[in-house]
């Protein structure tokens, strides 16, 4: 069991590995609405210009501005897991916790007019890794904590600055 907020797992996606498929989006409409619908999915491909995807996900965020500007106290989220939960019953569908989220992961279903975001696929037969994440043909989608996500980037920096410049190889070849 989580229960320390730095080990909340999100799904992440690579850029360098995303190729705006929607696989994701399919997979995830199905295991969650028994339909093949993008519009359902709880994840979404954005294309960030011609050659650049990303598939966005809910962040698990430790004060989520999606809970504090519902009017009507419909969303709440998990102190073990980070997840965020809505109260169908109580969703009137305005929209607030959708215009609220930094990441653009939360929606609005189309036919019961309420909020919807990433459960990590706890809410269906699922074990492990989100079906999303599992389905991925490019191994773009991670499952990972803040944590891990931090420390791949100054993995990537340390061997960007360790990286030979052009210029220091033409001076090596040069002598």
């Amino acid at each position: 069991m989580v229960d320390r907020q730095q080990d909340r797992k999100f799904v992440v996606s690579n850029l360098e590995k995303c190729s705006g498929c929607g696989l994701c989006e399919y997979v995830c409409s199905m295991v969650n609405e028994k339909t093949f619908n993008p519009d359902k999915s709880r994840i979404r491909v954005t294309r960030m210009g011609l050659l650049t995807s990303v598939a966005v996900s809910c962040r698990k965020c430790v004060d989520p501005l999606c809970v504090a500007s519902c009017p009507k106290n419909a969303l709440s989220q998990e102190e073990s897991t980070g997840i965020i939960r809505v109260n169908e019953h109580a969703c009137t569908g305005c929209g607030w916790c959708i215009g609220a989220c930094s990441f653009g992961a939360l929606n609005l279903h189309l036919e019961r007019k309420v909020a919807y975001v990433c459960n990590s696929c706890t809410d269906t037969d699922s074990t492990g890794e989100p079906q999303c994440v599992q389905w991925c043909p490019r191994g773009a989608l991670q499952y990972v904590t803040a944590e891990t996500l931090a420390q791949k980037a100054r993995q990537k920096l340390v061997a960007q600055l360790l990286e030979p410049t052009e210029s220091s190889k033409e001076k090596s070849i040069s002598t």
